[in-house]
């Protein structure tokens, strides 16, 4: 289940903001340049803008695994907080909670306390976010707790509250949401071993793909059902998927070692070891 956890509780970017287009600065891949583009854009801001650029500043040091640093940086933030607008105010509690319980975070540091935390910044993140109309925000809140309850049962709901927000929202952030809290759902299904209710997200997650500009997201998308539908014992169904993905990840020149894996896993279930040790020495050969 490693490339479900791997791309589960995935991180829309949805950033409409005042402070030089946040959204356009990240780079999620790449932590420390994103942290240099926020800071050339500190120069020339003054105000909420800049307080804005200091939480995503500080963010960058969270995705590092620095959470002493980034909530340094948010202290600062915290100073002037009484005469910040919403916005300010929505990414700061996000960002602070993020600095307790997040994907960045191990279990050795998930304690009672950290988790208490970030469930009450998250849960101020959310409301402050409602109320000011920041609804893709608040959003982004929403989805956050599922780092603090780590219970599918409650995956579930929390991917289910947010994307009753997502649906009922005029704001375009917040419709930016919804295929990866459709897959989240999907997701805390499948952990529940409700396969066939995950199947039916899934599939509702890759239409939602085929729609927007994202080739990679489409083919994660793609891969979880054909993932469901080996739970489900349709193999054969699988197996077309993922040799088709296998085919457009190599045209594209970029081989999915997720998807080799799936192959071996299909064929030993079809008892064609002979192609089964086929994807499993292409699989090695990754970490070669």
């Amino acid at each position: 289940m490693k490339r479900a956890f791997a791309i589960a509780l995935l991180i829309a970017i949805a950033d409409g903001t005042k402070a030089a287009n946040v959204g356009d600065l990240w780079d999620f891949s790449n932590p420390q340049l994103s942290e240099q583009r926020f800071r050339q854009a500190l120069d020339d801001a003054q105000g909420d803008s800049a307080l804005i650029l200091q939480t995503q500043i500080a963010r960058t040091y969270s995705l590092r695994e620095d959470f002493h640093t980034a909530r340094d940086i948010l202290s600062r933030v915290s100073a002037k907080l009484s005469s910040a607008d919403s916005e300010v105010r929505v990414r700061y509690s996000l960002e602070m909670g993020r600095t307790y319980a997040s994907a960045a975070h191990g279990s050795d540091v998930l304690t009672a306390e950290n988790l208490r935390k970030a469930r009450e910044f998250y849960l101020q993140a959310y409301e402050t976010g409602i109320e000011a109309g920041l609804d893709g925000l608040a959003i982004d809140a929403l989805h956050m707790m599922a780092f603090v309850d780590t219970d599918p049962a409650d995956q579930l709901a929390w991917a289910n509250r947010a994307l009753a927000v997502a649906r009922s929202s005029d704001d375009g952030d917040a419709k930016k949401w919804e295929a990866s809290l459709v897959n989240n759902a999907g997701v805390a299904l499948y952990r529940l071993q409700r396969f066939e209710e995950a199947l039916a997200e899934f599939e509702v997650a890759v239409v939602l793909r085929e729609k927007g500009t994202d080739p990679w997201a489409t083919h994660v998308a793609q891969w979880m059902v054909a993932w469901t539908l080996r739970a489900l014992e349709r193999t054969q169904e699988a197996v077309e998927i993922q040799l088709r993905l296998e085919r457009e990840r190599e045209a594209a020149g970029r081989p999915d070692v997720f998807v080799l894996e799936e192959l071996e896993k299909l064929y030993r279930a079809l008892g064609n070891d002979a192609r089964a040790n086929h994807y499993a020495e292409k699989v090695e050969g990754f970490s070669k």
